[in-house]
C-alpha cells in the first residue's frame, strides 16, 4: 500500500507561519482591508506594491550590444585594467564600446601602441554635447564611488545596469574586484545578478523673482541627482537661514551651517558625517539632515520618498545660500530662491556582487569599518560567572 505523508499539526503549522519569510511585500492595494469595515480608499493613482528586494534580478529582454566604460581620471593603476576590459569586450564579445574623449586622452593610452587599432574601433563621445540614452545597454564603472556618481549625471533619464569594479580609494557603492573581470560580467552579461534600484532625487533651482530654472551650467532644468543635495552659507560669515517645506507646508527653519537633502544610498556619505542614520538602499525613503544647526534639538529626520520637499533661502536670511548637486554644479541662490525636491522615476540599476543584504554590509565593515572592535573576552571557567578566578590566591577580578 502508497504510504501516505502525515498532515502537519496544526501548532506545527503555526510554528512554521512564524518563519516563514514573505517573497513579497504590498503595499496599500484596492484589495487592502482592516478587519471588517475599513479599507483603504480606492485611487488607481496611488496604488503602490513594494516588491521583495531579494527578487529584484536583472534580465534581457534582447542581449545586450553596447556598453558604457566610465574610468577614473588622473589613476594610472586603472589605465591598464580599463585596456585589457576595452580589448576584451571588443574582440572576444564583440561588443560596440563607448568612452569618454577624455579617457582616450590619457597620455598612458595615447602612447600605447598596442592599444590604438582597439582605439580606432572605440566610440567616443562628450558630457553635454551627446545624449547616450537609448544607444547604451550597459555600463562599466572602473574606480571609486565618483565613477558610479557621474555615470548617473550622464544619463538625466533611464539608467542602464551598472556594474561597478573597485579600483579606488573608498569603493562603498563598487563591490566588484577586477580580478576575475571576465567571468563576473560574463556572469552579468547572462542575466544572472541580483540588483539594488538606488534612488536618484529630482531637483529644479527656481529663481525668486521669475519662479523659473536658474541659468547656469547644469542642464536639464531637473537634475538627477544620486547622493545629496546640499544647501549651505558658502563663504558667508553668517549662518545659514533656511526655509523647509514638505508638501507645500512649512514644517521649520534652518539655522547653522546648512541642510543635507539625501537619497538612502547618500546617507552613508556626507549626511552620515553630520549625525545621520545609514539608511540601506533598498529604504524608500528621503533624509533630512542640519549641518552644524544651532540647536540641541534640531535632529536628522527620516520623511517617505515621493514627498516634494522645498528648501528656500528665508526673506529674513543675512545672505544668499550655495546649493550643490552631487558634489557638482554649485552655485549661489538668494534670499527668497528655492531648491524643489522630490524623488525621481528614474533609478540607478546597481549590479550586485552577492546580494542587497551582503554587498550593503560588507561595504559598512570594509569601508566604515562599522562596528569594529576588540571582542570582550570569555570566562575561562564556571567560576568566572561570579567574577572570580579559580585560583583563591589570586585577588584579581577580571571584567
Amino acid at each position: 500500500m502508497e504510504k501516505i505523508d502525515e498532515l502537519p499539526s496544526p501548532s506545527e503549522t503555526l510554528q512554521r507561519s512564524r518563519f516563514r519569510r514573505a517573497r513579497s511585500l504590498h503595499g496599500p492595494s484596492p484589495t487592502t482591508t482592516f478587519g471588517p469595515k475599513a479599507c483603504i480608499q480606492k485611487n488607481p493613482a496611488s496604488i503602490m506594491h513594494v516588491q521583495d528586494p531579494l527578487s529584484q534580478r536583472l534580465t534581457w529582454n534582447k542581449p545586450p550590444l553596447s556598453v558604457l566604460i566610465i574610468k577614473k581620471i588622473h589613476e594610472c593603476s586603472v589605465v591598464q585594467p580599463f585596456m585589457d576590459l576595452v580589448t576584451w569586450l571588443v574582440q572576444e564579445k564583440r561588443m560596440v564600446v563607448y568612452v569618454e574623449v577624455s579617457t582616450l586622452e590619457d597620455e598612458m593610452i595615447a602612447d600605447d601602441s598596442g592599444f590604438q587599432p582597439i582605439k580606432q574601433k572605440l566610440n567616443t563621445f562628450k558630457e553635454g554635447t551627446e545624449d547616450l540614452s537609448g544607444r547604451v545597454d550597459f555600463i562599466i564603472c572602473l574606480g571609486g564611488d565618483g565613477t558610479l556618481l557621474w555615470a548617473s549625471s550622464l544619463f538625466q533619464g533611464s539608467v542602464p545596469p551598472v556594474m561597478a569594479f573597485h579600483m579606488g580609494s573608498l569603493g562603498f557603492l563598487t563591490p566588484f574586484e577586477f580580478d576575475n573581470f571576465k567571468s563576473q560580467v560574463n556572469h552579468v552579461l547572462e542575466g544572472h545578478a541580483a540588483l539594488t534600484l538606488r534612488s536618484r532625487l529630482k531637483c529644479v533651482i527656481t529663481d525668486a523673482e521669475c519662479d523659473s530654472h536658474i541659468n547656469s551650467i547644469e542642464k536639464p532644468k531637473k537634475i538627477q541627482v544620486l547622493n545629496e543635495v546640499v544647501i549651505d552659507r558658502g563663504p558667508s560669515p553668517y549662518l545659514c537661514h533656511l526655509d523647509l517645506y514638505l508638501e507645500g507646508r512649512h514644517v521649520t527653519s534652518v539655522q547653522g551651517d546648512g541642510l543635507i537633502v539625501s537619497t538612502p544610498t547618500g546617507s552613508t556619505a556626507y549626511a552620515v558625517a553630520a549625525g545621520a542614520s545609514m539608511v540601506h538602499p533598498n529604504v524608500p525613503a528621503i533624509m533630512v539632515t542640519p549641518i552644524c544647526p544651532h540647536s540641541l534639538s534640531f535632529r536628522p529626520i527620516v520623511v517617505p520618498a515621493g514627498v516634494e520637499i522645498k528648501v528656500m533661502v528665508s526673506p529674513e536670511s543675512r545672505g544668499s545660500a550655495w546649493v550643490s548637486l552631487d558634489g557638482r554644479n554649485r552655485q549661489e541662490i538668494k534670499v527668497g530662491d528655492s531648491v524643489r525636491i522630490t524623488t525621481s522615476e528614474f533609478p540607478i540599476p546597481s549590479i550586485c556582487k552577492l546580494d542587497q543584504i551582503s554587498d550593503w554590509f560588507d561595504s559598512l565593515a570594509e569601508c566604515l569599518h562599522w562596528n569594529v572592535r576588540r571582542p570582550q573576552r570569555a570566562f575561562n571557567n564556571n567560576d568566572g560567572a561570579n567574577g572570580r578566578v579559580k585560583d583563591d590566591s589570586d585577588c584579581s577580578i577580571e571584567a
